[in-house]
């Protein structure tokens, strides 16, 4: 189920799975995962390999391997994910028009249906429906149906197609100005709606999140213990430089004991880091267990991460014994959206 409601008069959308929180939807400040903005390429910065670009409001944006950009040229960027403090807003000029059934892929044509959606009537189907739909679009518009379609009645389809490409043809036309937001990001309950797809119920009463049982686990999100299975344990505490995670077996004296609680760890690792909102480098030291089994840990936590919807590297274990990896801050965290 989706909970929706509001914390310090701000929106907050939570996704239920069984009784436990899943995924977690915050309304933040400033230009947000998502928004579309015009800017105003600045210096180059030859040592990280990318351009500074300026944006509305003072903001300061920072492009990755940009190509045939010069100085003072107006471009139209898309925001990836939240910066730190005091650090530029990390962008693309990759541009996305996602709504709850479609995405418009500029620069990326084709017609593309999810690939969850494996009944071949259905595809052809829905194929047909994007083509009619993007029939005159210019070439260099694609599309990507998403899974949610394979439920969705056609004329809604059809709709949210258009929709999705006068926004895009009229965004794309808007390169004159000064640096301007275009479109902002999705609040956190137009997120849930577009991104969570179909569920059994959605409750937006006052009460939601208390009802849900999702106000707890977000308060106890702002703690560093992690319970697990079988009384173990891990802390999860971010530092400046990195996230350092510590996973204690707990009572348990067992021979088992390290690589079970270091296999547990690893399934709930990606969950736990996503409802923080906490990326960048991620320094594991599992519960001591035999080199023998580290394959085992090192198996989960790539099954583990592959299921998760954020951009994860993991980078293997080190001469201590730690595991690192590093994930992409695609939202902002709990402790900055609480303070």
């Amino acid at each position: 189920m989706i909970a929706l409601g509001h914390i310090a008069g701000r929106e907050v959308a939570a996704l239920m799975v069984d009784g436990r929180l899943q995924d977690l939807a915050l309304d933040g400040d400033g230009f947000g995962p998502g928004a579309i903005l015009r800017g105003v390429v600045g210096r180059p910065v030859k040592g990280l390999g990318g351009v500074f670009v300026d944006l509305p409001d003072g903001e300061t944006g920072f492009l990755r391997a940009p190509k045939g950009l010069a100085p003072g040229q107006r471009i139209l960027v898309q925001v990836t994910g939240v910066a730190e403090p005091g650090k530029a807003l990390p962008l693309t000029q990759r541009l996305l028009f996602k709504s709850r059934y479609a995405i418009v892929t500029p620069e990326a044509p084709g017609l593309n249906v999810s690939r969850s959606i494996r009944d071949e009537g259905v595809r052809d189907a829905l194929t047909t429906l994007a083509g009619t739909a993007m029939d005159g679009a210019d070439p260099a518009l694609g599309l990507i149906l998403r899974s949610v379609c394979d439920a969705a009645d056609e004329a809604g389809i059809a709709d949210d197609i258009a929709q999705m490409r006068t926004l895009a043809e009229a965004v794309l036309a808007d390169l004159d100005g000064p640096p301007e937001l275009l479109l902002d990001a999705p609040g956190a309950h137009e997120l849930a709606w577009r991104d969570w797809g179909d569920v059994d119920e959605v409750d937006d009463s006052p009460d939601a999140l208390e009802l849900s049982g999702a106000l707890d686990q977000i308060e106890a999100l702002r703690h560093p213990l992690v319970s697990l299975d079988a009384g173990a344990s891990m802390m999860i505490e971010p530092t400046r430089a990195l996230i350092a995670v510590d996973v204690n077996t707990g009572a348990d004296t067992s021979p088992a004991a390290g690589l079970k609680a270091s296999i547990a760890a690893a399934r709930d690792l990606p969950r736990q880091l996503r409802l923080r909102g906490l990326g960048g480098m991620v320094l594991v030291d599992f519960a001591p267990c035999p080199k023998r089994d580290r394959h085992v840990v090192e198996q989960v936590l790539n099954k583990a991460f592959r299921a998760d919807a954020g951009e994860a590297s993991l980078a293997g274990w080190t001469p201590l014994g730690n595991f690192e990896l590093t994930r992409r801050r695609d939202r902002v965290t709990l402790a900055e959206w609480f303070a």
